[in-house]
């Protein structure tokens, strides 16, 4: 979508007096802009390189604006540092652009181009002078482009709200990465239908995660990849306003507000409200499938964690791990059966939040030699029905029989005989139940293996 480029920020200069009484050059603090054959080598022995008390290292390419948290641009890393992404990140500059406290201000990226294919030291982003933003490896194979070639580009430009963006003659928009989200929204940013915010794998891993935050034709979702996916929030609209123009969100100051087919002049319905902004915010939507808004506060706090309202801090799938039972955020391992056997241990005892694993693992080929473990007043954070009207025996028949059932979810109202049975192929975290507050009973029965097989 074409519009005009949000203005640039004052323009500080400096000036150096040499010999000659009649020549002064003035120098900008910031370096927001690019021209096209430009080209920058990620090269951490770089003279703006800083490493952060976090072990993330930066090598700007582009910043705009100066005192303060401002957007950057460049060459990121965090952990080892042996690959990098080109990425924006929030970083605190002084007055003369300098990043500075790296002790305490840490990078906060709020987009990647390459977090899917990171490349090593050496590696090399250039503006082509056919107009295409191309990041090369230090092979030179091809990590990233904007595909932008051909397209009248005429320079780079890094905006005061954090929109990196391609521009023409005319000053009009080519390409911008706003139209590409990857797991975090800043103010003023819209995420469109079609588009969603895919969590990274961990917080130094930047590849992409189970979890993505969705806006389609019905609504807003959260899922864990899963087959199929499963949604673990949704934010259903519905409208009356008749057109083909996609839904979308949009990250405003003091709420998360959704616009029926882009509706933004008529009308909005806010989703979540979030702490009116005093300092510097982004949300990112994070590696534990939490959407979290972060503010400048001499340091970066939490200041709202949005999904938690709607799920409860149990209702995210793998809070604690697989096969593992949370409690009001506590996570354990289902008990022994009424035989007195266990069939499930900790992944890593000092961890329970990593989840538990079978002591014996299902087997089709023996499935004469399977069972359950009963769990009362425990839940799912997702129920769909797969068999409807039914009792629990049929419902555990039904798992018995079907190799790829993990489990036999039973929920029933009054009439334990007319209940609702859910047969999940994978499990994910289970949850504690209070049928008194939920108006419902639910028990889970998890299929095990009574037998070894050599």
């Amino acid at each position: 979508m074409a519009s005009n480029l949000v203005s640039a920020c004052p323009l500080f200069v400096i000036l150096f007096f040499v010999n000659s009484p009649n020549l002064i050059l003035a120098k900008q603090f910031d370096y927001p802009t690019a021209k096209l054959g430009t080209s920058w080598i990620n090269d951490p022995s770089a003279p703006r390189t800083i490493q952060f008390g976090d072990k993330s290292t930066v090598i700007p390419v582009l910043l705009r604006g100066t005192l303060g948290q401002r957007f950057a641009c460049g060459f990121y890393c965090n952990g080892k540092c042996d690959s990098y992404v080109f990425a924006i990140f929030l970083v605190q500059t002084n007055s003369a652009a300098f990043i500075v406290s790296p002790t305490v201000s840490f990078p906060q990226v709020v987009w990647s181009a390459n977090r899917d294919h990171p490349v090593k030291i050496n590696a090399t982003l250039t503006l082509m002078s056919d107009g295409d933003l191309e990041l090369r490896d230090a092979d030179g194979s091809i990590a990233w482009s904007t595909k932008t070639a051909g397209k009248s580009v005429a320079g780079l430009n890094l905006t005061d709200t954090g929109n990196l963006v391609l521009f023409n003659k005319h000053e009009k928009v080519v390409w911008q990465s706003f139209d590409h989200p990857t797991d975090a929204l800043v103010p003023g940013q819209k995420l469109l239908e079609g588009q969603k915010l895919i969590a990274s794998v961990s917080k130094t891993n930047s590849g992409l995660g189970l979890y993505s935050f969705v806006v389609n034709d019905q609504g807003v979702f959260a899922y864990i990849q899963s087959d199929p996916p499963q949604d673990y929030y949704n934010g259903y609209f519905y409208s009356s306003v008749k057109s083909k123009k996609p839904n979308l969100v949009k990250f405003l100051n003091g709420s998360l507000s959704f616009y029926p087919h882009s509706s933004e002049k008529n009308v909005s319905f806010p989703i979540f409200d979030i702490p009116p902004a005093s300092s510097v915010q982004y949300m990112r939507f994070e590696p534990d499938g939490h959407l979290r808004v972060y503010e400048w506060k001499d340091q970066w706090v939490v200041i709202a964690d949005l999904l938690t309202g709607f799920s409860g801090k149990c209702g995210y799938p793998l809070v604690c791990g697989k096969y593992s039972i949370c409690s009001n955020g506590q996570c354990s391992c289902p008990g022994a059966s009424s035989s007195g056997v266990r069939y499930f241990r900790q992944v890593e005892e000092k961890y329970p939040n990593l989840g538990c694993a079978a002591i014996t693992p299902l087997s089709c080929s023996a499935s004469k030699y399977q069972d359950f473990v009963e769990l009362k007043d425990v839940t799912y954070f997702k129920f769909i029905s797969s068999i409807a009207n039914t009792n629990v025996n049929r419902c555990k028949i039904a798992c018995l029989m079907d190799c790829s059932c993990k489990a036999a979810i039973f929920r029933y109202g009054s009439d334990p005989l007319r209940g609702d049975c859910l047969l999940p192929s994978e499990i994910f975290s289970l949850m504690d139940h209070d049928p008194d507050e939920a108006h419902y009973n639910s028990t889970v029965y998890l299929k095990v293996q009574k037998k070894a097989i050599n």
